[in-house]
């Protein structure tokens, strides 16, 4: 790949590698240290530990670049780039012994994602993508392989997948997304990181969510448009930050922005 930001994919890679040393030790641990935030998420001492080492790393590396993490906030920085970061995405999962959560990191410049990586260890799977360059995943790096969206273009014939029914009713969608499962092929809920990523391989046609902080979507959004998908929020605007998500692999997004689009 060839582009001006190849020394901060790298970086990104090297984060994604602390953060998997730090999580693989403490999945499943005994004394793992578990607490609610005040909005009543989970959190472990996990997500601090990788939040504080890649926020020391960048520190050093990239001084001037801001930093915005679940766990600690925002850092403007004074570059006009930023990098995103949540350090387990779904920590429920996490806690719980189910393997499906990941690393997130991606960096933003000038409000625009130009590098993402999402690591998830327990699956022994990584994908990651570069503005203009496409999307990868593998093992590793050094193992990747170029990814793409699927050619599905009907309904009929589409997987979606969800993370859960009863969040839609809290954006009075559930109804909504209901009929529109029963008029897909399959539904799954793989949920989290890992519904973005498997469309972005071609195996799942739709993705969305009614509830999402920046963090949880930041390298997400750029993975599946370098696969050759559409990233949008419910009301049809691009970009991971307007708090809803819906994901597909491009022909079917204005079909599923139809049956679950939420006006103004």
């Amino acid at each position: 790949m060839s582009s001006s930001y190849n020394d901060d994919l790298g970086l990104a890679h090297l984060l994604a590698d602390s953060a998997a040393r730090i999580a693989s030790d403490r999945f499943r641990s005994s004394d793992l240290r578990v607490s609610t935030k005040p909005d009543m998420t989970e959190v472990s001492d996990a997500d601090t530990s990788i939040e504080e080492v890649i926020r020391s790393t960048l520190s050093r590396a990239r001084p001037r670049d801001g930093v915005f993490g679940e766990e600690y906030g925002d850092n403007p920085g004074a570059s006009g780039r930023k990098w995103i970061v949540d350090p387990i995405d779904a920590t429920r999962n996490f806690v719980r012994g189910v393997p499906i959560w990941a690393t997130l990191i991606a960096l933003f410049d000038r409000g625009e994602p130009v590098v993402g990586v999402v690591s998830a260890p327990a699956l022994g799977r990584r994908w990651w993508a570069m503005k203009g360059a496409g999307a990868f995943a593998g093992r590793d790096q050094r193992a990747g392989k170029r990814i793409e969206v699927s050619k599905v273009a009907k309904l009929s014939d589409a997987a979606v997948s969800i993370s859960s029914i009863s969040s839609w009713d809290k954006v009075d969608r559930q109804g909504a997304m209901l009929a529109l499962l029963h008029e897909a092929w399959r539904e799954r809920g793989f949920g989290d990181f890992y519904s973005y990523c498997l469309l972005a391989e071609g195996s799942v046609d739709i993705a969305a969510e009614p509830e999402v902080a920046l963090w949880d979507l930041a390298p997400l959004a750029l993975l599946v448009e370098e696969a050759g998908g559409t990233f949008t929020d419910l009301k049809g605007r691009p970009g991971p930050d307007g708090g809803t998500a819906l994901a597909t692999n491009g022909l079917l997004h204005d079909q599923a922005l139809e049956r679950l689009g939420i006006r103004s």
